[in-house]
C-alpha cells in the first residue's frame, strides 16, 4: 500500500490521529505520497506540531457517533449526531417527546440489514448531514416472556 492510499483511507474512516500525522510527515518532507507505508516513521513527527494541528481540527474532522433512543419499553431509535446531547435534542424536535434513555454505540457494532451486515461505519457514510435518523429497531420479545424465562432458569 502507498501512502496516498492509506491517508485517503485514514480520512474516510476519520482517523483524526493517523491523517493528521501523515499530513504533517507529507508537509515536512519526510515522506511522499507515492512512497511504500512501510517508509512511514512516526518517530520524524514532531509531536507538539501534530497535536496542535489535532486540536485545532486541521483537516476539520466531523465527530459523529451513534445513538441508540429509547422511544418505548421496545423501541428503540439510532441516530447519528456530534454527541449525546444533539442526538437528545434532535429526537425532542424530530419525535416531540423526551427519549427514555440514549446510549453511545460503537461504530463498529454490526447489524443485520435485509440480508447482509453491516457495521454503523459503513452505514454514517450514507449520510450527508447529521444529525439523522438511522434507522428503528423493535425488541420482539416483552417483559412477561423474560420473566418466564428467568424463572424457568432459575429453576434449573
Amino acid at each position: 500500500m502507498i501512502v496516498k492510499d492509506l491517508y485517503l483511507e485514514s480520512i474516510r474512516d476519520e482517523e483524526s490521529s493517523l491523517a493528521h500525522y501523515i499530513c504533517h510527515l507529507l508537509e515536512e518532507q519526510k515522506i511522499s505520497l507515492e512512497d511504500d507505508v512501510s517508509k512511514i516513521d512516526f518517530d520524524q513527527a514532531d509531536q507538539r506540531k501534530v497535536a496542535e494541528m489535532i486540536e485545532k481540527n486541521r483537516l476539520g474532522f466531523q465527530k459523529v457517533g451513534i445513538y441508540s433512543l429509547k422511544m418505548s419499553e421496545n423501541e428503540f431509535v439510532f441516530i447519528f449526531a456530534g454527541s449525546r446531547e444533539q442526538a437528545t435534542q434532535f429526537y425532542m424536535k424530530t419525535f416531540r417527546d423526551f427519549p427514555l434513555n440514549c446510549i453511545e454505540y460503537s461504530l463498529d457494532f454490526h447489524l443485520t440489514r435485509g440480508i447482509g451486515v453491516i457495521s454503523f461505519r459503513e452505514m454514517r457514510k450514507e449520510f450527508e448531514s447529521f444529525p439523522v435518523v438511522a434507522g428503528y429497531f423493535e425488541r420482539e420479545w416483552v417483559k412477561e416472556n423474560m420473566i418466564e424465562n428467568l424463572n424457568e432458569f432459575a429453576s434449573v
